[in-house]
């Protein structure tokens, strides 16, 4: 059976999303599952930051993790990124090739090992890291000002002893 796209719209309409519904099954409760609440905070926080690199400069997340990494630390290869950022490598790729074409970073090939390249921002990609660092500050502020000192204490040392967690 082919339906035309107004019966499509008037089928997509009657359905409603009851986020309130109760739980088919009661033998685990995803909502109090640390990964996925973790997920939850962290995805919840980053699309508030989203827009200060999206709206400005066009970036995605992770053409704004790399831009952090190589104006926090200077110089790096793509696979020293992928570590410190912990992105795949087809990622960090893909993230080089996007901020070189706005012509935020250059590549310059290894002399010793012509395979490699080392990342550098230009110019307006350190202005970039420059304006979005002071924005990334003011929102963490912003985000953190409903807790307690103790509170943000306790916060930072859970969220480090869970990353460092052996897997």
């Amino acid at each position: 059976m082919l339906l035309c796209s107004v019966e499509i719209a008037i089928l997509v309409a009657n359905v409603t999303i009851n986020r309130y519904a109760t739980p088919m099954n009661d033998q685990f409760d995803l909502n109090g599952f640390m990964p996925y609440m973790l997920n939850r905070a962290a995805e919840g926080t980053s699309k508030g930051f989203q827009r200060h690199y999206a709206d400005r400069y066009g970036m995605l997340r992770t053409e704004w993790r790399v831009l952090f990494h190589l104006g926090r630390y200077g110089d790096l290869t793509a696979k020293e990124i992928c570590h410190r950022a912990s992105l795949h490598k087809t990622k960090v790729s893909r993230a080089v090739a996007a901020l070189e074409a706005r012509r935020f970073l250059t590549r310059t090939t290894l002399e010793t090992d012509r395979r490699h390249e080392v990342l550098s921002l230009t110019r307006g990609g350190q202005s970039a890291f420059k304006d979005l660092i002071g924005e990334a500050q003011r929102y963490h502020t912003r985000l953190m000002e409903p807790f307690s000192t103790d509170e943000r204490a306790t916060i930072r040392k859970f969220l480090d002893m869970m990353a460092s967690q052996p897997r």
